[in-house]
């Protein structure tokens, strides 16, 4: 299977639902493995924000990525689109801060890089499949999440509303189920919530021209439905674009009750820290022998699947009952030292740096020379995965301040901050 992004590129221009900016979001080809990425081409130096979900700034009726000024606000409309069609490379680039609300709906965007065409390109696409039947539960919104062999979206919700009331769909996230089923459902609001929204500086670009408005009795004057469910529908739309954050085709089956942005982007992160991940791997065992000197048995990472210049690197740790350790900790009752976990995440750390140095990484060793906040949350045991996720806190001359943290089963056994230096060896 290989990777796909547009043939051409393709534009499209309004003002946006939230901040009322106008804006033009341009779709453009991305190489092999660069993945999905906004770029702001307003702004000097042309900041890039990936589509990820460590990016994530708000859920507050919108799904905001990036900080402050370069931030780019209700990306979900425009995602949904790139995740339907199965796009792994892309970028999207803006000259404001939100994409056009157009419609209201997600089928200008899905029309657009549909008429962009599509390009195969050399490497695997990332997949997650979810292995086993879990759940998860953020405020009012609730999901369940069992294995499939398709990405499948089951949704309910239910609003006090003569227009709404209870709702359901079930539909496969296919480009062409999504075409067909939900691309055309708009984002809808009531009048009674518009004064309080406003006064929070969000919905300065909505009209009946970019979403379903209600009055308290049904449908305000110019307002009219695609379809009586099309707020179900919707929503179902805006938990396939608020899981393109993941970074990757997800294999599920996913129940929603009552989703929200905050729900789904809580759901995404535990597929993402949970989900068997196939493809995309950053750097192999021979990639990682390369770059860093251990060697066994201390050589405590197996691959690196995601790597963001120095900003940000995650990296897997297999643990079995092979495991030297496990000889004398404890017999009989074989735990992970520790220690050792520190050490695992302390090399995925050290590959953030010694990577962006390959051509002098043979010259230099990173030497840790701190550690702060550790924190042990859960043993580490024989079969377990462990899941290292490290960002770049601060980055000076030759020494560097990064904060980690270990998952098992989308679950924090281990964190902590540390600091390094490179060195000379």
């Amino acid at each position: 299977m290989a990777r796909r992004t547009i043939e051409r590129d393709a534009a499209l221009s309004g003002a946006g639902l939230h901040t009322g900016a106008a804006v033009t979001v341009t779709f453009r080809p991305a190489p092999a493995g660069r993945r999905i990425v906004f770029r702001r081409t307003d702004l000097p130096g042309i900041p890039e924000i990936a589509a990820r979900l460590e990016e994530v700034e708000s859920t507050d009726r919108r799904t905001v990525l990036g900080q402050g000024a370069q931030a780019i606000h209700t990306v979900e409309h425009v995602l949904a689109a790139v995740g339907a069609l199965g796009l792994d490379d892309l970028y999207i680039d803006l000259d404001g801060p939100e994409p056009p609300a157009l419609d209201g709906s997600f089928r200008p965007w899905l029309e657009a890089l549909q008429g962009a065409g599509e390009r195969m390109q050399e490497g695997d696409p990332v997949v997650f499949r979810v292995l086993a039947p879990f759940t998860v539960t953020e405020g009012a919104s609730s999901y369940v999440v069992s294995p499939a062999g398709i990405g499948r979206v089951t949704v309910a919700i239910d609003f006090a509303h003569p227009l709404i009331g209870p709702q359901a769909g079930s539909y496969e996230v296919t480009p062409e189920v999504f075409a067909r089923e939900l691309a055309g459902a708009r984002t809808f609001g009531f009048t009674h919530e518009v004064a309080a929204l406003k006064a929070k500086g969000l919905i300065q670009g909505a009209s009946t021209a970019n979403a379903v408005v209600l009055t308290d009795s049904g449908l305000a004057e110019g307002t009219t439905l695609r379809w009586p469910d099309e707020f179900v529908r919707h929503k179902a739309a805006d938990l396939v674009g608020d899981l393109t954050l993941i970074g990757g085709r997800v294999q599920a089956h996913i129940v929603a009750t009552r989703p929200s942005h905050q729900g789904n982007i809580a759901l995404a992160r535990a597929i993402s820290r949970t989900g068997q991940r196939e493809g995309g791997i950053a750097m192999d065992i021979g990639r990682i022998l390369d770059i860093i000197p251990h060697r066994y048995p201390f050589l405590l990472v197996d691959r690196i699947i995601e790597i963001e210049g120095q900003k940000r690197i995650v990296g897997i740790k297999n643990v079995t009952i092979n495991e030297p350790f496990f000889q004398g900790h404890f017999p009989g009752h074989p735990i992970m030292p520790g220690v050792l976990i520190i050490e695992a995440m302390a090399q995925v750390g050290g590959m953030l740096l010694l990577g962006s140095l390959i051509e002098m990484s043979e010259e230099k060793v990173i030497y840790f020379m701190s550690l702060d906040k550790v924190k042990f949350r859960r043993p580490v045991l024989p079969g377990d995965q462990l899941r290292f996720e490290l960002e770049m806190l601060q980055f000076r001359g030759k020494t560097c301040r990064m904060k980690g943290v270990a998952y098992v089963d989308g679950k924090v056994a281990v964190e902590a901050e540390m600091m390094a230096a490179v060195v000379d060896r």
